[in-house]
């Protein structure tokens, strides 16, 4: 059960964002809580890719705040923000992003390396985290070698390897078939309960969704209203 009187870990207030003079976000307003797996839903268009964008700091908004772990992060200058980006936020897309010529535990442990984290220590959490993942026999393969699902675990576990306080994935599910999906949802929740990790999801799966503590709903660059199934 989610504390909903506790501080935020994530509060987004009055973000807007035009592009081309085409308003796509048109004055949002979140919150999220520690551990929460919120989902994010909406029409093609609606704003929901822009709004995680948005919130993860790849973009910046028009107007608006983004308040992350206590901190204002758009009053952080571009290379503040960058490092702020890599150690405290992960990321997980569509299309693993894998870097095809670096194995599954070299490509997951190169945000660490990035952050200047010791080596040795950062080789070691990727090896735990590909363990927890059901990786530990595959970390010496390069990406062509894994199946679509084994590539997106590993993107779960590069998006774990700083320990994020917040993991942001954009349609996460959308390359897989319907078993490597599912499976790929449960994973999430069971992260968040060993991990403690909070996760902000754009879906079109409708059983992800439903499975998210919260659903928000964005219509024309509008939070419509939050579901709590």
């Amino acid at each position: 059960m989610i504390n909903k009187l506790m501080t935020p870990l994530l509060e987004a207030i009055d973000i807007t964002r035009s592009y081309d003079n085409l308003p796509v976000l048109k004055g949002i307003n979140l919150a999220i809580q520690p551990g929460e797996i919120v989902s994010i839903v909406g029409a093609s268009g609606a704003g929901k890719s822009t709004l995680l964008h948005v919130l993860g700091t790849l973009d910046r908004p028009d107007t608006g705040q983004v308040i992350l772990a206590g901190e204002d992060v758009f009053r952080l200058n571009e290379k503040e923000l960058a490092h702020f980006r890599n150690n405290r936020i992960g990321f997980v897309f569509q299309f693993h992003n894998l870097l095809a010529e670096f194995t599954a535990l070299e490509n997951v442990c190169l945000p660490g390396f990035i952050a200047g984290t010791d080596e040795r220590k950062v080789r070691q959490r990727g090896e735990e985290l590909l363990d927890i993942l059901g990786l530990k026999n595959r970390k010496d393969h390069l990406p062509s070698q894994l199946s679509g699902g084994e590539q997106q675990r590993t993107a779960v576990a590069r998006a774990l390897i700083n320990s994020p306080a917040i993991v942001f994935a954009d349609e996460p599910s959308g390359n897989l078939d319907s078993h490597n999906a599912e499976e790929l949802h449960k994973l999430f929740f069971r992260l968040r309960t060993e991990l403690g990790q909070t996760f902000v999801v754009v879906t079109h799966s409708d059983i992800l969704a439903t499975m998210a503590d919260r659903r928000l709903i964005i219509r024309d660059g509008l939070m419509l209203n939050e579901s709590t199934e």
